[in-house]
């Protein structure tokens, strides 16, 4: 019965038509707006993804103490603090599959010119290492990466020792910034065009206060990309009934994806507000 469910909803899937969803001119399959819409998309990613027979960690080494990655024309060199990974509730001391999965994105769809950041307003939420946003200011964006104060102190290392070259495109800076707080003035004022995260979902208890972080952070013209590892299908649920709520939420297929860089144990949504 359940392999029949999966697929009657890949069916229905082939028959929603693909479309375009905030400053990302790539197609998106926007999740349709009802009571059953979550639980059909966590039973779809993992009835067709099945992420637990796939590899864990394909693109990281989480022991290391640092990862190299190319991106930009770059060599970046990412410190990670592993040890920190004993702490409960701390998982941005060391890299994950989905924020390589999210900056090579980011590279790819300027590179295939579905996406626009040179000149933009990015905001990264629970930057951890900074990939993301370092890539993102590779490619000509004005970005704030943001963490919890005692994220800060890696991440400020990572940007300073990534993005020190004088012939920059863009810019980073990191801020402090604690979900469910007011976002320092300098984020909103302008809003950004663009707010980037990996691995923000990760338990229920953050998740309405991420909400809230990203309806303040977010104004009628800025895009949303959240990439995640496919951990715990209730959490991931709780976090798009939440969503579907304020946002128009759409899943970027991994046709959209660098070729490169695609796993199925990683999803990544692109939302913008209703």
């Amino acid at each position: 019965m359940a392999n029949q469910a999966v697929e009657s909803l890949e069916r229905e899937e082939e028959v929603v038509n693909l479309r375009k969803l905030g400053l990302y001119v790539g197609n998106v399959r926007v999740l349709l707006e009802d009571e059953e819409s979550a639980s059909e998309e966590i039973m779809l990613l993992w009835g067709i993804q099945q992420p637990t027979f796939s590899k864990l960690n394909a693109y990281v080494a989480q022991t290391s103490l640092q990862l190299r990655l190319d991106a930009c024309g770059h060599s970046l060199s990412i410190l990670q603090s592993p040890s920190s990974l004993g702490t409960p509730g701390v998982t941005g001391s060391v890299m994950w599959d989905s924020g390589i999965v999210l900056g090579k994105f980011l590279e790819h769809a300027v590179d295939s010119k579905t996406l626009v950041l040179q000149g933009k307003k990015v905001i990264e939420l629970g930057s951890g290492c900074g990939l993301v946003g370092c890539v993102a200011s590779l490619l000509g964006a004005e970005v704030i990466l943001t963490d919890l104060p005692d994220r800060l102190r890696l991440l400020k290392k990572n940007v300073e020792s990534n993005l020190g070259d004088e012939h920059l495109r863009g810019s980073a800076v990191v801020e402090e910034l604690t979900w469910g707080d007011e976002p320092d003035p300098c984020m909103t004022q302008p809003l950004p065009d663009f707010v980037v995260g990996s691995d923000v979902v990760y338990s229920e208890g953050p998740v309405l206060d991420l909400i809230d972080t990203l309806l303040k952070l977010c104004g009628s013209q800025t895009t949303v990309f959240i990439a995640g590892e496919l951990r715990n299908d209730a959490v991931l649920e709780y976090f798009l009934e939440a969503a579907m709520k304020v946002f128009v939420v759409g899943r970027v297929e991994q046709s959209e994806w660098h070729p490169d860089y695609r796993s199925p144990r990683v999803v990544m949504y692109i939302m913008v507000r209703k």
